[in-house]
């Protein structure tokens, strides 16, 4: 693997590239490594727009990865559960991959059961980005393209979209997004990422303590389709209001949990339409970590990794079991294109689809 220095700044402030592998076509996938000043670390690969590793520092100052992945592409090709992924068109599912706009009706993979999910068969999680690291005084910024064509996994409209992640100075990973369309599509992005703050994947995270910034939720029915109800999670388990160890009552008798094998649901986020909110918190008590999240998305799906099997290889030895992750997914709500009360997805020629979404890290 070669790696070659794209720019150096002052410090530790670094963007570095290397080959991380070659796609069946032979398209070179690159990895990128940016780093801040104090030494925080996130590896980016073109293939997906994937996060495979991020490293902050614990309460002592030991830098580890908090981010479930691979350290090599032939992982990442066969089947898994969209590790560290840019996820669209459509992030999360769509009822028997069907909507209907401007009177015409639009037909998609079902990928998931009788659902449409992530963006369908070849989703953004499963192509490779143009990237170009940017060089910024303070903060290391790596920029991806994609142009989704018109007609690709079913969507109307030539998309062209842009993220743009960003290490900052004060060690929180932005992710910023635009899109633009030649014929009006809906669009619904995402970061999927499975997120471990002890830095140690043979453990699960239901020590994680969490908050939510909602007082709502979205009830599912057993295809994991929203019902259409707006449900308050006060005295149940999907309160997180005040702070909660995820695994509290992720196993107690509650029907919508049955029904996601623990919590993979959206959240109503609190806060202004559009602007930059509080979204959720994670802390690990034995590492010190902290990790908080804002974003303008009016939603969160919260996903507590219920279907990892010890099929998927740990980079460093041993496999990712049940619930070793979990996933803050920022976005607009699941079936939105099916449901006129939710908030629209559609997207107009014209319009620039533009949101963005901070993980910032601490310890305490």
């Amino acid at each position: 693997m070669t790696e070659k220095q794209t720019n150096i700044l002052e410090g530790k402030l670094s963007i570095t590239n290397s080959e991380f592998g070659k796609m069946p076509d032979s398209t070179v996938v690159e990895q990128y490594k940016l780093v801040n000043n104090n030494g925080v670390e996130v590896n980016i690969i073109t293939y997906g727009g994937r996060i495979t590793s991020l490293k902050v520092p614990n309460k002592k100052g030991d830098f580890e990865n908090v981010v479930l992945g691979f350290d090599n592409l032939d992982d990442y090709l066969k089947e898994n559960p969209f590790f560290g992924a840019l996820i669209g068109r459509f992030g999360n599912r769509i009822a028997k991959g069907k909507f209907t706009l401007e009177g015409k009706d639009y037909t998609l993979a079902t990928n998931n059961g009788e659902n449409h999910l992530h963006g369908g068969i070849k989703g953004f999680d499963s192509v490779v980005w143009e990237a170009e690291p940017i060089e910024e005084k303070e903060n290391s910024i790596l920029k991806l393209t994609y142009l989704s064509k018109d007609g690709e996994e079913g969507y109307p409209g030539n998309l062209k979209i842009t993220v743009i992640y960003t290490l900052t100075k004060d060690n929180a990973l932005e992710v910023s997004y635009e899109a633009t369309t030649d014929k009006t599509t809906v669009v619904n992005l995402t970061q999927h990422a499975y997120f471990n703050l002890s830095g140690d994947f043979s453990k699960d995270i239901l020590n994680h303590d969490v908050v939510i910034n909602s007082n709502t939720y979205l009830p599912v029915d057993e295809t994991q389709i929203p019902t259409g109800e707006i449900r308050n999670v006060k005295g149940t388990p999907f309160d997180f209001t005040s702070v909660k160890k995820i695994g509290k009552e992720i196993a107690i008798n509650n029907e919508q949990l049955k029904l996601g094998g623990g919590y993979d649901h959206c959240w109503i986020v609190n806060g202004e339409k559009g602007n930059m909110n509080f979204v959720a918190s994670a802390y690990d008590e034995t590492s010190g970590r902290f990790m908080e999240v804002y974003s303008e998305e009016p939603g969160m799906q919260f996903y507590t990794a219920n279907f990892l099997d010890n099929t998927l290889p740990i980079p460093n030895g041993g496999t990712y079991a049940k619930r070793t992750g979990f996933c803050f997914e920022t976005q607009h709500y699941p079936d939105s294109p099916n449901q006129k009360d939710f908030p629209t997805t559609i997207l107009e020629p014209g319009e620039i689809y533009s949101t963005k979404t901070t993980y910032k890290f601490s310890t305490k």
